[in-house]
Order: C-alpha cells, then sequence, then structure tokens
C-alpha cells in the first residue's frame, strides 16, 4: 500500500527510501561565521557582547525610533530568562511604532531632508503614512516598490513628484535606491570607471520620460496628486557633452533595461491620438497603448533581476550595522568589492526564499552576534569596516524628539503636540547629523539650542505626571530617585561615582530642590551619551 509514514528518521515515500532535507543553516549564523572568520583573517580583537542596557538602548531605537521608558527598561534589566532578547525582538517587531520607524527610515531614503521639486514635496506626510501602512502589514519589500514606482495608490504618487518633467533624475534616483547602482557619471559621458555607457542611462530614462505629473490641488502638504503615463515620447540622446552643439536635438532613445535588453513594444495604432494629459481628467486617468513603467517594475522586481535583492541585502545590513558590506551603500559596482562576500550572498538569497519578508531578515540580524556586539574595544572608527564592534551613531531629529519625550514623561508626540514651532527648530538644528558618510557633524547651533533652548528645559520642569514630579513626590531615598534619573534617561543604572555627585548635587539645598532635580534632567539629556545610540 502506497503511503507517506516515517521511519527511524528516514521517509517511505511509496517504495522511495530517501533521507529528510537537511535543516537550512539560520541565516544569523551564516552572518556569524563569516564576520568572525574576517576578524581572524584581519588579526582583530572584537568587542565582547553589549551588556543588557546597551543592547537595550540601541534595539529600541532601531526598531520603534525612540528610547525605551523606565518601566520597559526595569522590567527588561531584572527578567533573566536567557532568551529575552529575542523575545524583545520579537514583541518590538509587532509594536505599533516599527512601521513609523520603518516609514522614517524610507522617507529619509527617497526623500532626505532636501527633496527636489521642494514646493510640492517639502511636506509629504501622505506618503510618509501610505509608507507605514505598508510596514505595519509587513507587505513585501517588492510590492512595496512596485506600488512606488506604478503611483497609483493614494499617497505612493509622491516619489514621481519630485521628479516631474525630468525623467534624466528619476532614473538616477531608481538606479540607486532600487538597484544599488549609480548612473549619474554616465549621464554627460559613458562612466570612466565602469561599464555603463550614456546608452545604458538614457535608456534607463527611457521608462520614465512618458510620464505626468497631474496636480490635483489642495494646501501644501496634502495635495492629491496622480501619475498617469502617456503612449508616445522617447529621451533624445545627442552623444557626449563634449560632442553637443547649438541646435543639436538628438536621436530619440527606446527603453533598455539595466545590463539587459531593450524593451520590444509594439506600434501604435493606425490613426492614433494621444491624449492631451494638460487638460486634467475627470475620472479615471486615461491609460497607455503600452505601459512601460509596468514593464520596468516586473522586470525591476523579479527574483531574477541581478541588481535588485542584493541592493536591499546591503542596504538593510547597512540600516541596523552602519554602514554596508559595499560602501557606499548605493554603489554596488564591479570594482567596490564587499567586504563580507558570502554573508552579503546569503542575505541575498535568503530575501528571495522568503518572499522580501523584511521582517524576516531584521529578525535575523538582529539576533545575530554581530548586532549585538559592545561598543566599546580597540577599533576607534564610528563605522568599523569588520563589525568588530558596534556602530556608534547620532539620533536622527525625529528619534531625539521621540526620545526626550519618552525619557522625561511627557510622551513621544510632545514636540508635535506643542503650540509653538519645536518640531521645525528640532528639524532644523537636529536634521542633518551627520556628512552623509556617517561621520558626526555636530553644528554650534545643534550645541547651543540644548544649552539654551526654553523647549529643551521644560522638559526638566515638573508637571504632573512626568519625571520631574515623579523625583520630586517620591518617598524613595535619594539614590533611589537618582537611579529613577539614570533609568528614565539614559537606560541605565548610574556608576557609584555618579550616583554620589547627583545625590551629593541634589541635596546640597532643600530650598532648591526643584530647581537642582530641573538641572539633573538637563544635564542627563544633553549630554553626548543621550544624543548617541549607546
Amino acid at each position: 500500500m502506497l503511503g507517506v509514514r516515517a521511519l527511524a528518521g528516514c521517509f517511505i515515500v511509496g517504495c522511495v527510501l530517501a533521507a529528510p532535507a537537511a535543516a537550512q543553516t539560520p541565516l544569523r549564523q551564516v552572518i556569524d561565521t563569516e564576520l568572525k572568520a574576517a576578524w581572524k583573517k584581519e588579526n582583530l580583537k572584537p568587542a565582547g557582547r553589549a551588556s543588557d542596557s546597551v543592547f537595550l538602548r540601541r534595539i529600541y531605537l532601531d526598531l520603534v525610533g525612540m528610547v525605551p521608558s523606565i518601566e520597559e527598561t526595569t522590567a527588561f534589566l531584572k527578567d533573566a530568562d536567557p532568551d529575552k532578547r529575542g523575545k524583545l525582538i520579537d514583541k518590538l517587531l509587532v509594536d505599533p511604532r516599527y512601521a513609523g520607524q520603518q516609514a522614517h527610515v524610507w522617507d529619509l531614503i527617497l526623500f532626505g531632508r532636501h527633496p527636489q521639486n521642494i514646493f510640492d514635496t517639502r511636506k509629504h506626510d501622505q506618503f510618509t503614512k501610505w509608507m507605514a501602512d505598508q510596514f505595519a502589514r509587513n507587505e513585501p519589500y517588492d510590492r512595496i516598490v512596485q506600488k512606488i514606482l506604478l503611483g497609483e495608490e493614494d499617497g505612493s504618487q509622491m516619489f514621481y513628484v519630485q521628479y516631474k518633467n525630468s525623467p534624466e533624475e528619476a532614473a538616477t534616483a531608481v538606479s540607486r535606491v532600487f538597484l544599488g547602482t549609480q548612473l549619474q557619471c554616465a549621464r554627460c559621458h559613458d562612466h570612466p570607471f565602469e561599464h555603463w555607457t550614456q546608452k545604458d542611462f538614457f535608456g534607463l530614462a527611457g521608462f520614465f520620460v512618458r510620464l505626468v505629473v497631474i496636480d490635483g490641488g489642495g494646501v501644501e502638504g496634502k495635495k492629491k496628486f496622480k501619475v498617469a503615463e502617456k503612449s508616445t515620447g522617447d529621451v533624445l540622446f545627442a552623444g557626449s557633452v563634449k560632442e553637443l552643439k547649438p541646435g543639436m536635438k538628438g536621436e530619440p532613445v527606446k527603453p533598455k533595461f539595466l545590463g539587459g535588453d531593450v524593451l520590444k513594444e509594439p506600434a501604435l495604432p493606425v490613426g492614433f491620438k494621444e491624449v492631451d494629459l494638460k487638460v486634467k481628467p475627470k475620472g479615471d486617468l486615461p491609460k497607455p497603448v503600452f505601459s512601460r513603467k509596468e514593464k520596468l517594475v516586473e522586470w525591476m522586481t523579479s527574483k531574477d533581476n541581478p541588481f535588485f535583492a542584493r541592493a536591499l541585502a546591503n542596504r538593510v545590513w547597512a540600516q541596523f550595522m552602519g554602514r554596508g558590506f559595499v560602501n557606499p551603500v548605493d554603489d554596488l559596482s564591479e570594482k567596490n568589492e564587499p567586504t563580507h562576500p558570502i554573508a552579503l550572498k546569503a542575505i541575498t538569497d535568503g530575501l528571495i526564499a522568503n518572499k522580501f519578508d523584511l521582517k524576516w531578515v531584521i529578525r535575523e540580524i538582529a539576533n545575530s552576534d554581530a548586532y549585538q556586539i559592545g561598543d566599546v574595544g580597540e577599533t576607534t572608527e564610528a563605522l568599523p569596516r569588520y563589525y568588530d564592534r558596534a556602530r556608534v551613531r547620532p539620533l536622527s531629529a525625529e528619534e531625539l524628539m521621540a526620545s526626550l519625550g519618552v525619557a522625561t514623561g511627557h510622551g513621544a508626540d510632545w514636540a508635535v503636540k506643542s503650540q509653538n514651532a519645536t518640531v521645525e527648530y528640532m528639524l532644523r538644528f537636529f536634521g542633518e547629523p551627520n556628512d552623509g558618510q556617517g561621520h558626526f557633524q555636530g553644528s554650534l547651533a545643534e550645541h547651543l539650542f540644548l544649552n539654551n533652548a526654553g523647549q529643551i528645559r521644560q522638559l526638566g520642569q515638573s508637571r504632573k505626571g512626568n519625571l520631574a514630579e515623579s523625583i520630586l513626590t517620591s518617598k524613595e531615598p535619594w539614590d533611589a530617585k537618582v537611579d529613577r534619573l539614570f533609568l528614565s534617561v539614559l537606560s541605565r543604572t548610574p556608576t557609584m561615582v555618579e550616583r554620589d555627585r547627583f545625590v551629593k548635587h541634589l541635596t546640597s539645598d532643600a530650598k532648591l530642590t526643584p530647581a537642582l532635580v530641573e538641572e539633573a534632567i538637563w544635564v542627563l539629556v544633553s549630554c553626548s551619551e543621550f544624543r548617541f545610540n549607546r
């Protein structure tokens, strides 16, 4: 009788005896094996495992964009479960704040602080909310990119609004962000160091030349945009910039997949007449006879695309580890070899096998020894090339705003709820803490704001339910109050020296206790330890 049954570790399927498939090595284990091999090869002494308090603050900032509350901190530090780190990672991946943090990270990747076409895209909250919804539903990454590049869902259109009437700029951004390939050097001449030619660049731009952004009206930040696609129009190529002469218009270039074939496009029907999209259409947008953008999306997000999954693997690794296996993160060129090629391939293959599940890859990275390494070691670089010490990074403006509110008991949304320009100030002074390469570039304006701004000082003043009030009304001894202060702001207990100094200062004059508590809170939130992810 044919059937399936287990027997002594084997399976009998009909009359065929076969051993079960070997369990696949977890990605986190592959990562750790490759990093340890590199440390040995480079004769590096890695930092030890991060302490619970260091790990706690790091994982909260990376996954939910703010420091943990004192309740979250004390619960974790008291937990004796050896699996508590993995359980916390799982908990934060389903926390509603996770989606907002991921949307914030990708908003900066796709728009930056100074987006193009700034009058229409300076405020693009509808796109950020749309992205947060994608992450909340754990939409696969390839589907998110498909939606962005199709631009058909409300909110998703804002990416294209940046590049209205600029197909060359759209091609540059799409190749850099989603394919990890920098083509800008091939815009004016064949790339001097890579094999990309001008026709490769303009061939990619050909997929965007027929797109038309239609402004549906509305106030800034709430405008309704639609993205239409014409059936006619090509990019004109006139050769190298050096060869250009006045009046030269160039020859039309057909769309060409990067590193691949020219798009095969059917002929237009006889007597075809293009719809005038300058007249705002009512109802549904007219469909093109043949959609170039749909073919681009189909090719780009295919599991067989040689660029797409690899670019994501390198980028998500850089998001949590500070730098990509290939650095810069968006320059996966032939001459820019990865530091850990096997690990990069493992993440790439894993993403494809797991259907671009971002939570899966984030969970694997966060559970690795590589991610949970300490931030103090022999290496002094902020972003160690071989990851032998954890990265040290400044908090983004959004992370800093939320963390200030959590630490002082005012709530993560304190800046948004304030009746002044707090958010604008925070973005102005803390919006660009590095030079684009991960190097911290704190400004004098940032320093002065932390030292003098009333918004920062007010966070330390006693209000119902906040940190200052809990310190002033508590019946605990002062050493316990100082512990509460440090746990709230820095997610750790003070050293003996710190505790003694703070107790001595806070009890120096009973008449000035409220002012002394306020000052103590300000000292901690303005120190470098709070400014960074350590």
